[in-house]
């Protein structure tokens, strides 16, 4: 084929002036994904996703200096480093004020669903992805499995696992593309609606 070798997309870490349209980013993501129709609330569902992409999947990561996008802000993805300090102060607040809201009465599950998929994480300190995710329209083109690369990376270069809890088996088998491992699986708490899958990706020997 003559169809010219696309070039490998460029990923930095995100700032700022990066929040509204990575927050936009995971927001147009994650409709389609189970866990969102489960985790939130009918009413205001579209609403309740944007502050969530807003605050956890942007803001919270881009302080924290450990979020990575592609140039465009296409795909992203948010992780938490194993040396993360405790969430400044007025930060901490805008959380405890604003988790409610995203969860409404669905609060008590998924908390308690996110301590069962904690169950499979590594013991020694190791990275958390927290959010990964894609523009529908640029999907199929290795944007996400870009966005990670950064932190397997220095994952290997350090010794370091990298984990993630996820609820669908495409993102389990999306992840082993990546040298991810299942560690544990059970179902959501309570209603044991949801499978959930905790993976986690030992770092390759250099």
């Amino acid at each position: 084929s003559d169809r010219p070798v696309s070039e490998p997309p460029v990923v930095r870490k995100a700032t700022r002036a990066d929040v509204p349209r990575l927050a936009a980013t995971l927001a147009a993501a994650y409709p389609d994904y189970r866990w969102t129709s489960w985790a939130l609330p009918e009413d205001g569902r579209t609403q309740r996703l944007s502050r969530w992409a807003e605050l956890w999947g942007a803001l919270v990561p881009v302080l924290a200096g450990t979020a990575w996008v592609t140039d465009d802000v296409d795909a992203a993805a948010a992780w938490m480093a194993p040396d993360a300090p405790p969430h400044a102060a007025d930060l901490q607040a805008v959380i405890d004020r604003d988790l409610p809201r995203v969860f409404g009465a669905r609060q008590p599950v998924v908390l308690a669903s996110e301590r069962l998929g904690a169950l499979g994480r590594p013991e020694e300190p190791h990275w958390w992805l927290h959010a990964v995710g894609t523009r529908p329209a640029a999907r199929h083109q290795g944007l996400g499995a870009a966005v990670l690369q950064p932190v397997l990376e220095r994952c290997d270069a350090d010794g370091v696992p990298a984990a993630a809890t996820v609820y669908t088996s495409t993102v389990v088998r999306w992840l082993q593309q990546s040298g991810f491992a299942v560690t544990h699986s059970t179902r959501t708490a309570v209603d044991h609606e949801l499978p959930i899958w905790t993976l986690v990706r030992q770092p390759k020997r250099r």
